[in-house]
């Protein structure tokens, strides 16, 4: 059983709690792909949705996930709710918790958001990204990918190639391949560098083309407009032609290399739409995972109760 209370990140866990979550989500799977092995085990539950930022792919994720463990599904629309009458967030999710509800699921733009309600409320916090500090079950759904093409995670050499200034999704990756045993590449122009980034014990590589070569995953991300202030790059038709993922300088990585990207893709920015809809692409598998590995954190958040 997850003896952890919230997912807030993946910083701060352990190798044994990422792969807990990770066969719990390898079982989810199962039940994903046949429906008559779906149990209503957590029936009774109740799960909110609070989403301060748009979301597409990750709310969606969660809503089915919690339907999926027969669970009830809570949706807040913050526009409409006593957010927008200047209830603070501490006492909208106090409210929630109140009421019985269980788990809240949350996205905000300021990082840091849910850590610090964690602290202030009894229910299970999870964090659906922060600003540009985590977005761990993002990075997890990505290692249950590699894992299901590879096997295994320890050894393998990912080259997350972008936008990593402002990607969370940058992040919870590099905590949490390099607490699984694999080696990171990172590569992305100057201004879309963090300062510091080293530190965390990826490899920063000079060019695109040095980042994929004999890599055997090749991750993009996307290039955030929503958070960038301008000037960060000429024009994206010359980005694309520098530094885009295509399918000729993929024939720098390993045999058996696969391409990810966490979506929404800008195709002839960072990443070509041959190289999306390729063979070698797992891009559309990974949404299918994030089903699985959400159910798995709540399915193992509700069972810590």
């Amino acid at each position: 059983m997850l003896n952890k209370k919230d997912i807030l990140g993946l910083k701060d866990m352990t190798k044994e709690e990422i792969l807990e979550i990770l066969e719990t989500a390898k079982e989810m799977k199962t039940r994903i792909d046949d429906s008559s092995k779906r149990i209503d085990e957590i029936k009774g539950c109740s799960i909110v949705s609070l989403f301060y930022e748009n979301s597409t792919r990750t709310r969606t994720s969660f809503e089915n996930a919690t339907k999926f463990l027969g669970a009830n599904q809570v949706n807040i629309a913050v526009g409409s709710s006593s957010v927008a009458k200047g209830e603070s967030m501490y006492d909208t999710v106090k409210t929630l918790e109140s009421i019985k509800n269980g788990i809240v699921v949350i996205r905000h733009s300021m990082a840091g958001t849910p850590n610090y309600i964690a602290k202030k409320v009894d229910a299970h916090i999870v964090n659906a990204g922060d600003g540009q500090h985590e977005h761990p079950t993002q990075a997890l759904l990505d290692m249950l990918t590699m894992r299901r093409h590879f096997g295994k995670i320890d050894g393998l050499t990912v080259a997350i190639i972008g936008d990593i200034k402002y990607s969370r999704v940058a992040r919870s990756n590099i905590f949490g391949l390099l607490t699984m045993g694999a080696k990171v590449k990172l590569f992305g122009i100057k201004t879309l560098m963090p300062k510091g980034i080293e530190e965390m014990g990826a490899t920063i590589c000079n060019s695109v083309e040095e980042a994929i070569q004999g890599s055997d995953v090749v991750m993009g991300l996307r290039i955030q407009l929503e958070r960038q202030t301008s000037g960060q790059f000429p024009t994206t038709k010359e980005y694309f032609a520098e530094y885009g993922i295509t399918m000729d300088r993929m024939k720098l990585a390993n045999e058996n290399a696969i391409i990810m990207h966490p979506a929404p893709v800008n195709r002839g920015v960072e990443i070509s739409g041959e190289a999306v809809d390729s063979d070698i692409s797992r891009i559309f598998d990974q949404v299918t995972n994030g089903l699985a590995v959400r159910m798995a954190v709540i399915k193992l958040l509700a069972e810590g109760k």
